[in-house]
């Protein structure tokens, strides 16, 4: 969808647009648009971000609500707004106002889920330190007074529980735009907003570099703004894969065992990807449309 747009004379920005909207459309694999991945109340709630390189603009949603088109919001912050990131009830009243429609976006899919979950004692979670305990039963919780620290205890559930779709869209005269749509993290506290709608975190582009996205557990990746990092590492020269490498180890020294990945394009074209490996995710697959290519083709990197 991305290239029809880039084809048909479409900016650099109306292919990322389209591109992540048409996975919005689709659901892309339960993780992005509406139907999939309800919070803690049940709710399907979407984050959602787009960059111009040239302009290094930003229009970025969080915890938005009742509507669907999370990333077309998105550019509406940008050409309407001189914001960069609007939140929760007040950006889905901004939505209306540059008329999306408020639309319902549970499913039963996303409703079944839910109920399973409750089902489950509310398991897993994403509390902590609470009483009564957040691993055998459901809320609502209060603090416990002594806090525990913990190590990082990174859990199945974040290999298949949540992504995202990141696109990095190259022009033919060197231009860069990227974006990223999601509905989050599954059972995620009402409120929550990970990595996918944070400049540099989430995506990251600049005409004069590269552009790079993310995807994985985004409350840890978005504290090491690995999108921003790649960037700055092919400015430096790097290649697209070796940039991405750095910015998956760089994390690893933390925490080694966190569910994550980032794809790297630099404003030649030449493109890469890396990831971190634990049980279940030892691979990562992304698409790659180019003039070389008749169509959209699949690339896999063994993660590191």
């Amino acid at each position: 969808t991305a290239w029809r747009v880039l084809q048909l004379g479409g900016s650099e920005l109306d292919a990322v647009e389209k591109g992540c909207g048409q996975c919005e459309i689709d659901q892309c694999d339960g993780s992005v648009g509406y139907g999939g991945s309800p919070d803690e109340s049940g709710e399907t709630t979407l984050d959602a971000m787009i960059m111009d390189g040239n302009t290094m603009e930003v229009g970025a949603v969080a915890d938005l609500r009742r509507v669907k088109n999370a990333i077309g919001v998105a550019r509406k912050v940008i050409e309407h707004t001189k914001h960069t990131l609007l939140v929760g009830e007040s950006a889905s009243l901004f939505a209306v106002r540059m008329g999306f429609p408020y639309e319902d976006l549970t499913t039963p899919k996303s409703l079944s889920i839910y109920s399973k979950w409750l089902n489950q004692s509310c398991q897993p979670n994403y509390w902590k330190n609470v009483v009564p305990d957040s691993s055998k039963s459901c809320g609502p919780y209060k603090r416990l007074e002594k806090v525990i620290c913990e190590k990082w205890t990174i859990s199945q559930r974040n290999v298949h529980n949540h992504d995202t779709i990141g696109m990095v869209v190259i022009g033919g005269n060197g231009t860069v735009a990227s974006g990223t749509s999601t509905n989050g993290g599954v059972h995620k506290i009402p409120g929550r907003v990970g990595d996918s709608p944070i400049a540099g975190a989430g995506s990251y582009a600049d005409s004069t570099a590269g552009g790079a996205a993310a995807t994985g557990d985004g409350d840890i990746m978005m504290r090491f703004l690995p999108s921003y990092q790649a960037v700055e590492y092919m400015r430096m020269g790097m290649d697209p894969t070796v940039a991405c490498q750095k910015v998956i180890s760089r994390i690893q020294k933390y925490v080694p065992e966190f569910f994550g990945a980032v794809i790297c394009a630099n404003t030649t074209g030449s493109y890469g990807a890396a990831c971190n490996k634990i049980p279940g995710f030892t691979q990562f697959h992304f698409m790659v449309y180019n003039p070389l290519l008749s169509q959209a083709a699949e690339q896999v990197v063994d993660c590191i």
